[in-house]
């Protein structure tokens, strides 16, 4: 399928939501824009991502460790890392219809002045919009009580420094990583689950001594893409690099790059890569009073490690995910034969794919049925797996094949005398018979 398809995102939409992947956020209420709900199938696929970005940026590596911080943190966090200060959008308001946008986001300013075919101005002055959202800790809602939600990751991992050093014996260099919630309150939101304003991170913060980060830094960025290719199956062709010019760079960065995938309106961002030096822990230190240097255990010199940083938003990874494994083929020959449109096959990669197995007898007659069950009832100690006995077996494999089932198992009247099933590949069509009490390792050995 060709990411230059128009309709390819209301496609996805569409299947998410048949299918049960995305829901419409509080949809019995009319919904909530840039809202979104996972539902069974789309949780599977999500959790996977989590797991595999776990595996191959924690679990696998022996310079990593993981945490898990709180969603809400001292104001002060937020002051000594320039979040308070800095982390703003410039925000206009139309004066006819008063709906807000980003003043830099100029095709948008244009469009919308343009649907009110207006020929002079009609914005406001550009304000400062903070986006972080703002809450209240106790029983009254003043100043003192302040708090907000964390709009990243990365503050908990810098003040956890000290004390994950300690317990985890580390030393440099080596990582902080953790997956979790973060909150931002965007004027711009949009294109499903790519912009919203509640998401997941997966970040890691990788502390290096000074000097060391340029190195890191492309070691990190071929990791990064590795991933993407290699893990995840993206084409090359739908990657690429982008490096922020030094204008454009945040103000703890060095240097940053992107990298950008190929979605149906056009190049966005999937992951990030920066150099943050050592400015959040020196911050945090001169912020708490607290010593967060590293000692060097051999020349008993201290210093504020400098700080690599990786990080993707799951929810618009799983959206790649799923543009990159969508694609339409004509009918499986012998399966449907009144089908005559083309049929929907979402080629994720195993590690990813919702549902492993599904196990489909010939017919609902209980002489197959009862067996197919036990044998459903076996698998799903060790993976995800479906059971369907509704409708042809042709329309089920179609239904499998739809949301990424890697394979089908069919028990049939044949099962009964020779203890076998029938083992159907997603991808190649390949259909094999099987020993039932092979089946297990069988399957274990195909989704390795």
């Amino acid at each position: 399928m060709a990411k230059n398809d128009n309709n390819l995102m209301d496609k996805i939409v569409s299947l998410c939501k048949r299918r049960g992947f995305v829901f419409p956020g509080s949809e019995i209420y009319g919904g909530l824009a840039n809202s979104w709900d996972f539902g069974h199938l789309g949780n599977e696929l999500f959790n996977n991502l989590g797991t595999l970005w776990w595996k191959k940026f924690v679990q696998e590596r022996d310079d990593m460790v993981g945490m898990r911080g709180a969603v809400i943190m001292s104001p002060k966090v937020w002051k000594a890392s320039g979040h308070l200060q800095s982390f703003t959008d410039p925000l206009v308001e139309c004066r006819i219809c008063h709906e807000r946008f980003r003043a830099d986001k100029e095709e948008e300013i244009i469009a919308h002045a343009q649907s009110h075919s207006a020929k002079e101005s009609i914005w406001t002055e550009p304000k400062s919009f903070n986006l972080m959202f703002k809450t209240f800790i106790g029983t009254t809602e003043d100043a003192q009580a302040v708090a907000y939600l964390r709009p990243e990751l990365a503050q908990g991992m810098f003040v956890d420094f000290k004390n994950i050093l300690e317990t985890s014996r580390k030393k440099l260099p080596f990582g902080i990583a953790q997956i979790g919630k973060a909150f931002r309150n965007e004027i711009t939101t949009g294109n499903f689950l790519f912009r919203t304003k509640e998401f997941t991170i997966a970040e890691l913060e990788y502390f290096v001594r000074p000097g060391e980060e340029d190195k890191a830094f492309a070691q990190w960025a071929d990791f990064m893409e590795s991933f993407l290719v290699n893990d995840l199956g993206f084409k090359k062709d739908n990657i690429r690099r982008y490096e922020h010019p030094k204008e454009s760079l945040a103000h703890y960065s060095k240097g940053t790059i992107d990298f950008e995938y190929k979605f149906p309106w056009g190049w966005g961002e999937l992951m990030g890569l920066a150099s943050r030096t050592d400015f959040d822990l020196k911050s945090h230190e001169k912020m708490s009073g607290q010593n967060l240097k590293y000692k060097d255990t051999e020349t008993g010199k201290e210093f504020w490690p400098y700080v690599v940083e990786p990080t993707v938003g799951l929810e618009r990874l799983m959206l790649a995910s799923l543009l990159e494994a969508y694609s339409e083929v004509e009918p499986r020959s012998g399966e449907e034969e009144t089908v005559h449109e083309k049929e929907v096959v979402l080629r994720l990669p195993k590690s990813l794919a919702p549902i492993k197995a599904a196990v489909l007898p010939l017919s609902k007659k209980e002489e197959l049925a009862k067996p197919a069950q036990e044998i459903f009832t076996e698998l799903r100690k060790y993976f995800m797996c479906q059971y369907d006995e509704t409708a042809s077996i042709g329309k089920r494999y179609r239904r499998q094949d739809e949301i990424g089932t890697i394979h089908c198992v069919t028990f049939d009247f044949d099962s009964l005398t020779d203890q076998r099933v029938t083992v159907r590949d997603r991808d190649t069509m390949r259909q094999e018979r099987v020993l039932i009490g092979e089946l297990a390792d069988y399957l274990k050995n195909k989704l390795a």
